[in-house]
């Protein structure tokens, strides 16, 4: 019994012991990492510190995104207990009722994190720097040196509000980027946060600050731009102008693009929104429409709103192109040799495609053009002309030169959400004639605003595809440059030979031809003009009217192109413009008053013509303060006249007011009304009549008659109407008041494109 007795025991022991020793080789060596972590996340507690999220800095330097201290508020619940001359829960209510009243929080609520042994409990987070100072100030003057904390964060600012917020995008609550470019750069932008460690003791409580590690953040880098924030305001400016004026439906688009390297100078969409407070609907009226809805559908419509005024309509929609397109396919034939400079062709209003019921149609119906060269074809915009030259070409070559120009690719512009181009395959391109019919006229495929100006621009720098590009470079907070945009021609599509012909030939379109709606005065400026229609939209729903996209593509100066301009408007309303939707009528002025701006802003000087600069504006002088004997003198050295509203029995009588202002633009042999004394304020303002549709010459009496003046933009031809006006009908002004007009031939301007196949 003893011998069984002591086997039994030993048996039990190795046994016990070897279960022991199985269990701790299990959780020392095969589960021994994975215990230490937990140990450590049981021990440890980490807190993240934000890093500060680089700036982006435009062309010129100036910042349009940039962040700045915002503070986090913490409590140390545990070293209240420590106020050992004070009773420590008065010294938590003080802190609770001031801190309650700073932060705009509920006292209670503040009171109850106050108890514990924790050492950091969150109260609230991104607190502004002159709310900092008053927490800070509370502190100090109630002596409370411990229990409550301030950590750095940061916070977004944009400080030219809505400039270049599609391009831009925004951040969200903890600094991420979310649209644009704080998303497509967010990894450079965002840097590596910090980390503040802390201990706990065995009961899970925050162990005091001796206990503590601070891992500090590395900033994130700089952006600079092309953008410049000049460029992108005008931009901007004339492109909300247009919008308001012809009633677009549908947003518009305007980019200014460098041709030699791709850079953006400028990219301007609408709808548009602050950055600074994304989530907003910055259109009021639209906010208007959505609140006078309810539930579901009112959610809907504010979501849909939201996404909208978000997207860069020049990089994530698709359109039509239309007949801007024209110039691609010109530069095909040419530089195939299907065509020469010499060919003619005889346009009949229509053409017949093997396959298609009935002839499509150009825009100038029967008899058509009749016979055209190859230049008339491209400035008189002819869409038979395009046909003719794609069925030279052929599907196979068509789709070569397409791909070669970057339309079946990305154009790989560092911006989110570029959209996928749709375009007949090169099999529907061989073997389905109409369909390589409307694509020579730019017609039924899609593509982006920036594919169509990234194709403009190699034509305009001699036949080279650039990458469009919005960032110039990324440096670090020192200043030293971490990379550069690469602005290597990714490829030679046509050769310079031609692209100086079809350079000519849009010159000559602005100048005499269907684009005079772009006319500069004092350069040179290629363009051509599209109105497309949006078929695809049409067919869902036949019984609307057609829809067009109406745009303006060129580049300036002829000589020497450097800086291509796309402007498109979808969707505007031809009521507003006497009837006309063209790309010539509607987006032409707009394009003009852009380069007309632009072009001088970056140092391409004007080179008048003697009849552009006989009818240059005069400047007015500044008269203001001067007697009337002395006013009158100075205007007549300017080659100005004058008219006194007030006293003028005496000369000597003080000029208190003026009309222009100093500095304002007069029309050549003009007048300046000098105001003095004695009148009647109410009899000094006339109402501005509508100008639109009127010849220079009737523009010229109807401002006559109602005491005002005229300046004078676009189109010098006799047939030339008024299309645009700087002040809007109905509006009081002084008299003497200068107002800009824009003046448009449209006798042999394209109307909308002819054919309405899927």
């Amino acid at each position: 019994m003893w011998r069984k007795a002591m086997g039994l025991t030993a048996a039990l022991v190795f046994i016990g012991f070897g279960a022991v020793l199985v269990s701790l080789f299990r959780w020392q060596i095969v589960r021994g990492e994975e215990m230490s972590n937990a140990a450590l996340d049981q021990s440890l507690r980490s807190t993240t510190l934000s890093a500060m999220r680089g700036s982006i800095y435009d062309a010129t330097g100036k910042v349009l995104a940039q962040s700045a201290s915002v503070w986090t508020v913490v409590l140390e619940p545990a070293y209240f207990d420590d106020y050992k001359e004070r009773d420590p829960d008065t010294v938590r209510r003080t802190v609770a009722s001031g801190l309650a009243s700073i932060l705009d929080m509920d006292e209670e609520e503040i009171y109850e994190k106050t108890q514990g042994n924790s050492y950091f409990v969150y109260l609230k987070r991104r607190v502004e720097t002159s709310v900092r100072d008053q927490i800070n100030e509370f502190l100090e003057k109630n002596e409370i040196s411990s229990g409550v904390r301030l950590i750095e964060d940061y916070k977004r600012y944009y400080p030219y509000g809505t400039v270049a917020s599609t391009v831009l995008g925004f951040t969200g609550t903890d600094g991420q980027g979310l649209e644009g470019l704080e998303l497509q750069y967010d990894t450079e932008l965002s840097g590596t946060a910090g980390r503040l460690i802390s201990a706990q003791n065995a009961w899970g409580t925050d162990m005091p600050f001796e206990y503590e590690q601070y891992v500090e953040a590395e900033d994130g880098y700089n952006l600079v731009l092309t953008i410049d924030e000049t460029v992108q305001s005008i931009l901007e400016k004339y492109l909300a102008e247009g919008v308001e004026q012809f009633n677009v439906k549908n947003g518009a688009v305007a980019i200014c693009m460098d041709v030699d390297t791709g850079a953006i100078l400028g990219m301007a969409a609408t709808p548009t929104y602050d950055p600074n407070d994304p989530f907003t609907i910055y259109d009021e009226g639209l906010q208007a429409e959505i609140d006078a809805l309810s539930g579901d559908e009112q959610d809907e419509a504010f979501n849909a709103a939201q996404l909208k005024q978000w997207r860069n309509k020049a990089v994530t929609d698709t359109y039509y192109p239309g007949s801007v397109f024209k110039m691609v396919t010109y530069a095909m034939g040419l530089e195939e040799g299907v065509v020469t400079e010499d060919s003619t062709f005889t346009c009949t209003g229509g053409i017949m495609v093997e396959g298609y019921p009935e002839p499509i149609s150009c825009w100038k119906h029967a008899p058509g053009h009749g016979l055209e060269t190859f230049r008339e074809g491209l400035y008189n915009s002819c869409n038979p002309w395009a046909i003719h030259i794609g069925q030279l070409l052929g599907g196979e070559t068509f789709a070569k030169y397409r791909e070669a120009f970057g339309f079946t690719e990305s154009t790989g512009i560092d911006l989110p959400g570029e959209a996928v181009t749709l375009y007949h395959t090169e099999s529907e391109l061989i073997n389905t004639p109409s369909d390589l019919a409307v694509e020579s006229f730019g017609q039924n495929f899609s593509i982006t605003p920036i594919h169509m100006i990234t194709a403009a621009a190699a034509i305009a720098n001699g036949g080279n595809l650039v990458t469009p590009h919005v960032m110039d470079r990324i440096v670090d907070q020192n200043g030293n440059i971490v990379k550069t945009a690469d602005t290597s021609y990714r490829r030679q599509v046509v050769s310079q030979e031609t692209c100086d012909v079809i350079i000519d030939i849009l010159r000559q379109n602005v100048e005499e031809g269907t684009a005079t709606g772009g006319y500069v005065a004092g350069y040179r400026v290629c363009g051509k003009t599209g109105t497309s229609e949006k078929v695809a939209q049409h067919n869902e729903d036949p019984s609307k009217p057609m829809e067009y996209i109406a745009s303006f593509c060129g580049f300036a100066p002829a000589e020497d192109p450097k800086y291509a301009l796309l402007v498109f408007f979808d969707e505007p309303d031809d009521d507003t413009n006497g009837g006309y939707n063209g790309g010539n009528a509607v987006a032409g002025p707009y394009f003009a008053k852009m380069m007309e701006e632009i072009l001088p802003y970056l140092g391409v000087e004007a080179q008048y013509s003697e009849e552009e600069y006989a009818a240059l504006d005069t400047i007015a002088p500044n008269v203001t303060g001067l007697t009337l004997e002395e006013a009158y003198a100075e205007l007549e050295e300017a080659g100005l006249s004058y008219y006194v509203v007030g006293d003028e029995s005496d000369g000597s009588i003080e000029v208190t007011a003026q009309v222009p202002q100093s500095g304002g633009a007069v029309p050549k042999d003009g007048k300046v009304v000098l105001y003095t004394n004695g009148y009647d304020e109410d009899s000094t303002y006339v109402e501005v009549p509508s100008f639109i549709g009127f010849d220079v010459t009737n523009a010229s009496y109807l401002a006559s008659i109602n005491q005002l003046q005229i300046s004078v933009s676009g189109s010098s031809s006799e047939t030339a109407e008024v299309t645009g006006q700087s002040v809007q009908p109905g509006e009081k002004v002084q008299i003497g008041t200068v107002i800009s007009l824009s003046f448009v031939d449209n006798t042999n301007a394209e109307t909308g494109a002819t054919v309405e196949t899927e």
